[in-house]
């Protein structure tokens, strides 16, 4: 168990003394992730919002498809973008292989299914008198769509945690997509993957430490915001 104390030193020692590499990882990591989460969530949310409201032929298959898609593995994503991307793909001639907007194309399409499929999930479990009310009341589409989203905040907002955790914690659009390089592309679940098997334990610990304290950061936030909604 040594190297475990060990380890927690070197971490702690790396996280307080304000090391350039772990840090430009964080950093790196925070970008690409609220990134890729803002288009997530601008695609998303009406789409989820479209697939919980209405109903039209095809719907079951589609949220079939959307369930599915929930569990797509990273790494047939990164497998995926980097086939697009690459200089002879048919993105290739946009430069964005080994970028950060490269893998939040990718991190964006990891989110998707989470964000669409629980926001029609929030969406079905309004009752049905709330919308037969909002339409009583004149309610337009557009106040239509935000009065339901409130009433379904938290169910919304679940998803977005959800598919925050699932984009933070990814390896394998990050590692394929990003190329790992350091001081660019390099995030932090790469840089875990790469300093623990250089043997540079403590950088991983530390890093882990850092993916932790954003977790419970958010979702103490998450906490919050439902204690004032």
């Amino acid at each position: 168990m040594d190297f475990l104390l060990d380890g927690l030193m070197q971490a702690a020692r790396l996280l307080t003394g304000g090391d350039a590499e772990t840090y430009s990882a964080i950093m790196i990591t925070l970008q690409v992730s609220t990134l890729s989460m803002l288009c997530s969530l601008l695609i998303g949310i009406p789409l989820g919002f479209s697939l919980g409201h209405f109903e039209f032929p095809g719907k079951r298959p589609l949220r079939t498809l959307v369930d599915t898609l929930m569990a797509l593995p990273t790494v047939f994503i990164g497998l995926l973008v980097y086939a697009f991307l690459t200089h002879r793909g048919p993105l290739g001639h946009f430069g964005l292989l080994f970028t950060l907007p490269g893998i939040a194309i990718g991190q964006t399409i990891l989110a998707l299914p989470i964000v669409i499929g629980l926001t029609a999930t929030a969406i079905e479990s309004l009752e049905e008198k709330t919308r037969v009310t909002l339409l009583s009341l004149g309610a337009n589409r557009r106040q239509l769509f935000l009065s339901s989203l409130w009433e379904a905040r938290h169910g919304v907002l679940s998803g977005a945690i959800a598919a925050y955790g699932r984009v933070m914690t990814e390896v394998g659009i990050s590692m394929m997509v990003g190329g790992n390089i350091k001081w660019q592309t390099r995030t932090i679940t790469t840089a875990i993957a790469l300093e623990t098997n250089k043997g540079q334990f403590g950088m991983g610990v530390a890093l882990g430490l850092v993916l932790l304290a954003i977790a419970f950061g958010v979702n103490l936030s998450v906490s919050f915001l439902r204690r004032k909604t």
